[in-house]
């Protein structure tokens, strides 16, 4: 068997004689930085290799290196008699996910069977965040849990891939319209990645607005926001990395919305930064402006991110997510 897991801490687990087989550990972060619809083309993976050492720290070389090592495992898969996918229920995994059904959605099965664990809570915790949570004795309650995939979830899987790497943010939004429960945690998932589109109403996308919401109410210290944010926004699962950069972006002149006081050096990929625990974090005036509806901060800053395959740049953006309605708003400017 071959078991294909989110992260090295869930494999660690299943090697302590769980499972029986290979594990492969699936080492990306799909809801940062550019997507496209065949990430393994030399030119798309240079290009996401390039963006992530730029705003994660990952380096280059390691990034590609390991990309090209994890995907020949990959398709080696017919040697095995089957294949379980470890995957939880927040955009993190389900990016993940939907990747690999599409993947496995193109190649001759043969006599493969393919198969499909996915969670989105466990029986004691109140609030699940993943697999890593769980002990040895709790996660051998799970092995052999898995259900079979068929062709429903493969033509599913693939179609939210094909739409989260579309530059049409309004393909997502046509098929969460539609019956997704064959992958139960998708709908929740995908719908949360569109909330971090910058909104209608001040420019600011939903990991922007709760964290401003989040110091306003008293929680000034970094890691604290990361906690208390990540909770509030579990669908994410957003990692610290992740965090970092949205909080750096945020802080940034011109118009930065925080002030975050004290601050020597961020954490970076493999350095943690002790003196960053010290850290005060600080609404600035334009910040709680922005807030308010007053300003719109995409209007004042610009913007250079991305959003699975969409890419937003300049000041006047095409795509807005109405917070309100929960739907994507097209202003009709071309861009």
């Amino acid at each position: 068997m071959l078991h294909i897991v989110n992260g090295d801490l869930v494999a660690a687990k299943l090697r302590q004689g769980i499972v029986q087989g290979d594990i492969l550990v699936w080492r990306e972060v799909y809801p940062h930085g550019p997507v496209f619809l065949d990430p393994a083309v030399s030119d798309n993976r240079s290009v996401r290799a390039q963006f992530l050492e730029q705003t994660l720290g990952i380096p280059r070389s390691e990034y590609i290196q390991g990309s090209k090592m994890q995907e020949k495992t990959l398709a080696d898969f017919n040697k095995y008699e089957e294949v379980v996918l470890w995957f939880e229920h927040d955009l993190f995994d389900q990016t993940m996910l939907c990747y690999l059904l599409h993947w496995f959605s193109e190649q001759p099965l043969l006599n493969t069977k393919l198969n499909l664990l996915s969670i989105g809570e466990y029986p004691g915790i109140e609030l699940f965040r993943g697999l890593g949570q769980l002990s040895l004795e709790q996660m051998e309650t799970l092995s052999g849990t898995w259900k079979s995939i068929g062709t429903k979830e493969l033509d599913l899987g693939g179609a939210f891939w094909k739409a989260y790497a579309s530059q049409d943010p309004q393909q997502l939004q046509q098929l969460l319209i539609k019956d997704t429960s064959v992958l139960p945690f998708a709908h929740d998932a995908f719908q949360c990645h569109l909330s971090q589109l910058p909104s209608t109403h001040n420019g600011l996308g939903i990991v922007e607005q709760t964290t401003l919401e989040m110091v306003r109410a008293g929680i000034h210290s970094p890691y604290e926001l990361f906690e208390h944010v990540g909770n509030k926004l579990n669908n994410l699962g957003m990692g610290d990395l992740q965090y970092w950069y949205i909080l750096k972006e945020m802080s940034q002149d011109p118009y930065p919305l925080l002030q975050i006081r004290g601050l020597q050096v961020f954490p970076a990929y493999n350095s943690a930064a002790v003196s960053f625990r010290n850290c005060d974090v600080v609404l600035t005036d334009f910040g709680k402006c922005v807030m308010d509806g007053k300003e719109d901060w995409v209007a004042k800053k610009g913007i250079d991110e991305w959003y699975g395959g969409v890419h937003l740049q300049g000041y006047f953006l095409r795509w807005r997510w109405n917070s309100s309605l929960q739907t994507i708003h097209d202003t009709g400017i071309e861009v």
